[in-house]
Parts: structure tokens; C-alpha cells; sequence
């Protein structure tokens, strides 16, 4: 048998598959926690990576592996390799000012043109600018940026040089200056961001690869595998489910994601959608909400019920929640871009205000609001036939019941996995053999029920006015 190894380096910690190359059957696997923080020095993730590694045996029995990690961060290197200040993760917001700079300067539309995506503050892009205004002198140190998932090949690679630093289109399109489509760095915009052409000129940049070249040998570990190029976390789940074009990610865990395989870019100038590539060579446009399951985790915790219990409430009510609408905007909201929002609770009766309507009123909002995200991808262009739906609320049997009326679809729900991880070992098969592994996917339950397009649209034109 020949093995391959899949890594998801998430915010929260490192997840090692080693599985089968031929059948993609899991072998064994183990993980390890990663420390809390918005700010993290990048040993801490090697060290996890070493014990998840060590937790699924070793790899001296591998061929092939490959890393998914969270996108965006930012690790400064200096000539010698060394880590310049602890790396920025996508969730620190310092960087909120510098984006609004950022996008001010040149103009939406203009960003989007070049890059796909207008600034955010997750966007490394802005953590650049960030770090050129409040610390020059660690700007002046940094000889080579590289996102969480590239540092970690890197150190896997083993050899030291920053020549060898590589990732992928995927994760190259969430730095804010990769032009995807044309392949290419925007070098202009990085000096933008960092204020000083010549340092801009020489700062290096991973080489990008296709989604089947190899790095090369993974020195750093044992039996020195082959190393694949990686990718970022929502293209490495949507590889690991195997989605083709016009199929959508549907992930709901703290926050919601939804984004869609499309064979043609997008150019958001409202900065709803990011224009990301995905890992197999096209495209991955993508919505992300910050409301996800803590939605129906408030509602079962003032409801004084589980979430088997809030399922049961929920689906005790009519389609409608007897006229209640729950806009669950309850940490600000970025799709839509409303940060300082809260949720507002809309057509309270004496009768439609009941513990049954309230929990069904939890469920279709947070399913309206996943309907906005579709909405904005759709706004594009985008083709979206059917919804995998992944994540912690996809355990929701409520959910799954009543997501496809409100979204008009149907929706997959796939066995539980470690689809970050899948994907990057399939990735890890596809270097080792030279050809896309056609994995049998695992038991997937498909939800079809009949549209309720009255409980979306009213959900809408409330989301309108909060």
C-alpha cells in the first residue's frame, strides 16, 4: 500500500490523515492543539505539527504529504530565516484601519480588477501596511513573507533557504496582491502596502506552484517524503469533498462560509465576495459570515435545551415561525459589511412569540443569512447548483431539514471528516502519482424538500433594514 499524509494547520490546531493513495481509506491519524491568540509565534505550530505527526505514527511509511493551513496570516523572515515578529493571523484586526486606507487610496473597483478582492483586514495585504506604520524597523528586517501553511513546507522542506519558499494559487489569491487568473504577483501593490518600492522589489515571495508539483523532499522529517505545494483551508475542504464546478461549501462552524468551484474569476468591487483560486487549478469565490453556529447555540442556551432539543422546538413550528424573524447580526456581521450590527427579532405576537417559533426562527435565520451569502456569489456570476453542507451545525437536524426550503436547493450532508486534511492528502496522492486520486466519497444523506421562498424573502427584506 502506498501512503500519503494530508496536514490542516487550522487556527485552533494540526491535524495529520495518512491514507491510502489508491482508495484514500484513512490509516490512522492524530493531532494536536495549537494556542489561543490573534498573534502566534510560528514554532508553536511546528511543534504541534512534530506531535500530531507523531501521534499517527510517523511518516517514515509515507510517499507523498501535503499541508492546508488557515489563510491570510503573515510571518516576516529575515535573510537568515529566522522569524522577524510573531505572525499575524487572519483574525487580528489591527489591520482594519490599514485596509480602509488601502482601499481608499486606490479605489474598490481597482483593487478588484487587480487582485479579485477588495482589502479586509484578515488580508495579509493590510497586515503589511499595518506593520510598515507601527513597526518600520521590522518591515526593514523582512526579507520574505510567507502565510501559515507556506512557512510550514518550508520547514518541512528543510532546507533553510528562502529560494525554496512555495505555496499554491489557492492561498497566493488571499494575500491581497496575487493576480490569479495572469499567475502573477502584483508587486505595485505590495509596495503600496509596505510604502517603499525598492523594499517591495526585493522582498521574496513564495514561488506559486500547480496544484501537482512537488516541492520537493521533506528533509525536516524522516523518509523525507515528497512534498506537495499546499493550500489554503476552504480550497483544501472543497478538494477533500471532491466538488466540481457549481457546487458549493456550505461550512458553519463559528463563523459560515460559502463558496462555490467556478471555471471564471470574479471581480467584487463591494467586497462581499473574495475572487480565491481553488486547489485544483480554477477558481473558489467566496462569502464568509462572522454569525455560524453560535446562532442556534444562544437559542438552545435561552431556551434551556440542547441543540437535539432545539432541533426538536424548531421543527415543531410551521415554515415561518408563526411570522418571527431572528436577523442574527449578534457580533456585528461581515456579509453583509455591517461590524457594528446587532440581532434584532422581528414580528413578536402573543401568538407567534412561543418556544417552538422562537427556536425555528433561530434556524431559518441563520439559514437567511447563508441565502445572502449564495446571493452575492450569484451576484457575480457565479453558478451554484447544489450546497455540501460541513461544520459543526451540520449536525443540526433542523438545519438540514430546513436549510434547503429556505435556500432553494438541496443540500449534501456528508459523513463527518476532517476535510481540510483529506483534501491535502489527496493533493499529497495527486504529486505522488501525477494524477487527480478519484477518492469514493463517504455517505452522504441529501436533503430535498419543497421551497418556502416567503420565509426567504421576508428574511431578506428584514436583513435590509437592520
Amino acid at each position: 500500500m502506498k501512503k500519503v499524509a494530508g496536514i490542516d494547520s487550522s487556527t485552533q490546531s494540526c491535524k495529520v490523515t495518512i491514507r491510502d493513495a489508491e482508495t484514500g481509506v484513512e490509516v490512522r491519524s492524530g493531532a494536536a492543539p495549537h494556542p489561543p491568540g490573534t498573534e502566534v509565534e510560528p514554532a508553536h505550530w511546528w511543534r504541534a505539527l512534530l506531535q500530531a505527526i507523531e501521534r499517527a505514527g510517523g511518516l517514515e511509511d509515507v510517499l507523498a504529504v501535503s499541508v492546508s493551513g488557515q489563510q491570510h496570516g503573515m510571518v516576516c523572515l529575515a535573510e537568515d530565516g529566522a522569524v522577524v515578529r510573531p505572525a499575524l493571523l487572519w483574525n487580528d484586526t489591527r489591520s482594519a484601519r490599514a485596509a480602509a486606507e488601502l482601499t481608499e487610496e486606490l479605489g474598490a473597483a481597482a483593487w478588484a480588477e487587480a487582485v479579485g478582492s477588495v482589502p479586509l483586514a484578515s488580508l495579509t495585504v493590510s497586515k503589511l501596511r499595518w506593520l510598515a506604520e507601527h513597526e518600520p524597523e521590522n518591515a526593514r528586517r523582512t526579507a520574505a513573507v510567507a502565510l501559515p501553511h507556506d512557512w510550514l513546507t518550508w520547514k518541512l522542506r528543510g532546507t533553510g533557504r528562502l529560494s525554496d519558499l512555495a505555496t499554491d494559487r489557492s492561498d497566493a489569491s488571499g494575500t491581497g496582491y496575487f493576480d490569479a487568473p495572469s499567475g502573477n504577483y502584483r508587486r505595485e501593490l505590495v509596495a503600496r502596502a509596505l510604502g517603499d518600492t525598492a523594499l517591495a522589489e526585493s522582498l521574496r515571495l513564495p514561488v506559486v506552484l500547480g496544484p501537482d508539483d512537488a516541492v520537493g523532499p521533506a528533509t525536516a522529517v524522516s523518509n523525507a517524503p515528497l512534498l506537495g505545494p499546499g493550500s489554503g483551508d476552504n480550497a483544501g475542504a472543497a478538494l477533500g469533498l471532491g466538488l466540481a464546478a457549481g457546487e458549493t461549501l456550505l461550512s458553519i462552524g463559528t463563523s459560515g462560509v460559502v463558496a462555490t468551484v467556478s471555471a471564471r474569476p470574479t471581480a467584487d468591487a463591494s467586497g462581499l465576495v473574495t475572487g480565491f483560486s481553488d486547489a485544483t487549478g480554477v477558481f473558489l469565490p467566496l462569502a464568509c459570515t462572522l454569525n455560524g453556529s453560535r446562532v442556534l447555540d444562544s437559542a438552545a442556551r435561552l431556551l434551556g435545551v440542547d441543540h437535539a432539543g432545539l432541533s426538536d422546538l424548531a421543527l415543531a413550528a410551521e415554515p415561518g415561525a408563526g411570522g418571527l424573524v431572528l436577523v442574527p447580526y449578534l457580533e456585528g456581521e461581515r456579509t453583509p459589511n455591517l461590524p457594528d450590527a446587532s440581532g434584532t427579532l422581528h414580528g413578536m405576537t402573543l401568538s407567534s412569540l412561543s418556544r417552538e417559533n422562537y427556536a425555528r426562527a433561530a434556524v431559518e435565520g441563520l439559514a437567511g443569512l447563508m441565502a445572502y451569502g449564495l446571493d452575492a456569489l450569484r451576484n457575480q456570476g457565479v453558478q451554484v447548483d447544489r450546497v455540501t453542507l460541513v461544520g459543526g451545525a451540520a449536525r443540526s437536524a433542523a438545519l438540514c431539514q430546513i436549510m434547503p426550503a429556505v435556500l432553494g436547493l438541496p443540500v449534501a450532508v456528508p459523513s463527518s471528516g476532517e476535510y481540510v486534511a483529506i483534501g491535502a492528502a489527496r493533493q499529497a496522492a495527486w504529486v505522488l502519482t501525477g494524477a487527480r486520486p478519484q477518492w469514493v466519497a463517504g455517505e452522504t444523506a441529501i436533503h430535498e424538500v419543497p421551497e418556502t421562498p416567503q420565509v426567504r424573502e421576508r428574511y431578506l427584506e428584514f436583513a435590509a433594514c437592520s
